[in-house]
């Protein structure tokens, strides 16, 4: 390739890049992604067949902005091999793949149609703000995990005294540990507790302390743990980044640290 060939080359790279990054281009795509989602919920109503028609043809065109979204990606990438090192890019490219097969009349139509719908995933890897929060809660699963084999424990424990107790009373709900650990789960989500409750409370009249303290144990202290969790790692993240910032651009990152204190003193003010 001559100098004025790679020239040219980059030149057109650099529109590629400057496409991506344009905020227009950016919330085009999120608009796609959202028509693409209604349409797949369109389909699971009665239409005419006229309508049906024109739906698939939208489809095409769906798959086809996607197509060249993704080629625009790519061709804006700097260095090309490094793409495909972002996890979020793997995600649309296979996404994208897997929608230009045409299975819609065979044997996988059903398979088709589920890959068309997780297309509307596609508006985590498009938002910065919703690839930020998924992050935060992929990196606090080891945290959670204990949080949620405490949480199984506790249930377990109250679903073997809830069938020693309450099983002579309603063998529906309390017959065997697996059928307690489903009614302590309807009384954690407050689905008609109060009717399980009651109807042991007419045999043993103290077994609302039973349901009030498996309330507190799991619905409120750990559940609550559970979101603790997340918040602080969202909030380590958040650090992490204005550290990377001010790394990158001790300018930009004092300038907003100054506006953070004039809002601060602003907010002091008016009260």
């Amino acid at each position: 390739m001559n100098p004025s060939q790679q020239r040219a080359f980059l030149s057109f790279q650099d529109h590629f890049e400057q496409l991506r990054h344009n905020r227009l281009f950016e919330w085009s795509v999120v608009a796609v992604i959202i028509f693409s989602a209604l349409l797949a919920g369109a389909k699971t109503y009665d239409i005419p067949v006229s309508v049906s028609r024109t739906m698939v043809w939208l489809d095409y065109a769906i798959t086809l902005f996607f197509l060249i979204e993704i080629s625009i990606r790519f061709l804006g990438e700097r260095r090309k091999r490094d793409f495909l090192k972002s996890g979020w890019n793997v995600f649309d490219t296979l996404i994208v793949i897997a929608s230009l097969v045409p299975i819609e009349d065979s044997e996988l139509a059903f398979v088709g149609r589920l890959l068309r719908i997780f297309r509307v995933l596609r508006m985590v890897s498009i938002i910065p703000e919703l690839r930020h929060l998924l992050n935060s809660l992929l990196k606090a699963l080891p945290q959670l995990s204990y949080v949620a084999l405490m949480m199984f424990i506790i249930v377990y424990i109250f679903a073997a005294v809830g069938t020693s107790l309450f099983a002579d009373i309603n063998e529906t709900l309390w017959g065997d540990i697996a059928v307690a650990m489903l009614t302590l789960f309807r009384v954690m989500t407050f689905e008609d507790w109060t009717d399980v409750m009651y109807e042991t409370m007419a045999v043993y009249p103290l077994s609302w302390v039973f349901y009030l303290l498996f309330i507190f144990l799991n619905t409120f202290a750990f559940l609550n743990m559970l979101i603790g969790i997340v918040v602080n790692v969202m909030e380590q993240e958040r650090q992490e980044a204005q550290q990377q910032l001010h790394k990158n651009d001790p300018t930009l990152h004092d300038v907003l640290h100054e506006l953070q204190a004039l809002k601060e003193l602003v907010r002091q003010q008016t009260k």
